[in-house]
């Protein structure tokens, strides 16, 4: 089950949120956690069924609506904008906010926390993930933008990253996301998934992006996204909530 929350910000206001907890009394130390950032469709029922997926797994999930800080328009007008000049104060500050939050809860451990992004999202918890928060322990970057510099992703934690190869759009950033990583000697986990496409990973109906994003062979293709789930949820259950 997930409850609706509201995460007040440095500027008085706030963002609305969604929040999936395990079932049962929170262990000693606290459970882990993570940061849910959503594609560009918003707060959808594929996102949520992520922040469900890691609830069940043993994780404090917290979704935050990006697009909820302000008018919906002007919110969706300006993450567009930083995301096309690469200035991404804005949503990264608002991430961290979600971090601060997450981290600040009686029933979770702040020290043992993680990043997971989609499409857009997936560039923006890359980005925030690259700033080294305090108590961010992995990253995962599904289909996302990725930096041309390696040195922008110098002080990045683990990474765990799935792309689709026939995604005409996104497929050359995951290649150059892994040898970003090797270069920089990161622990990383990088696959691209030849039979697969842009968004393989949730099962998010999106008719019209199906049609004018056709290049980046939109949609859920079940084998590649459930292999992509078993690497991440094993890739963080190894460096975000130290289960061997």
């Amino acid at each position: 089950m997930t409850q609706n929350v509201r995460i007040p910000l440095a500027d008085g206001g706030s963002l609305a949120a969604a929040v999936a907890m395990p079932e049962g009394s929170a262990p000693t130390q606290g459970w882990p956690g993570v940061v849910i950032v959503h594609e560009i469709y918003g707060v959808e029922p594929d996102m949520l069924e992520v922040a469900r997926l890691f609830g069940e797994h043993g994780y404090v999930a917290v979704l935050p609506d990006l697009y909820s800080h302000g008018s919906r328009v002007r919110c969706l007008a300006r993450v567009m904008h930083q995301l096309a000049t690469g200035r991404l104060d804005g949503p990264t500050a608002d991430i961290d906010a979600t971090r601060r939050w997450l981290a600040g809860r009686e029933e979770v451990d702040g020290s043992r926390l993680g990043v997971i992004g989609f499409c857009m999202g997936a560039g923006f918890a890359l980005a925030y993930a690259a700033g080294a928060p305090p108590g961010v322990r992995a990253a995962a970057v599904n289909y996302g933008a990725v930096p041309r510099r390696k040195e922008e992703l110098a002080s990045v934690c683990p990474v765990v990253a799935s792309y689709g190869g026939r995604d005409r759009g996104f497929r050359s950033h995951g290649e150059r996301l892994r040898e970003h990583l090797r270069a920089l000697g990161v622990d990383h986990d990088v696959t691209i998934y030849p039979e697969a496409g842009h968004s393989f990973m949730t099962d998010g109906h999106h008719p019209i992006a199906r049609l004018a994003l056709f290049p980046l062979r939109h949609g859920l293709v079940r084998p590649a996204a459930d292999d992509a789930w078993k690497r991440t949820l094993s890739f963080f259950d190894r460096h975000v909530a130290d289960r061997q």
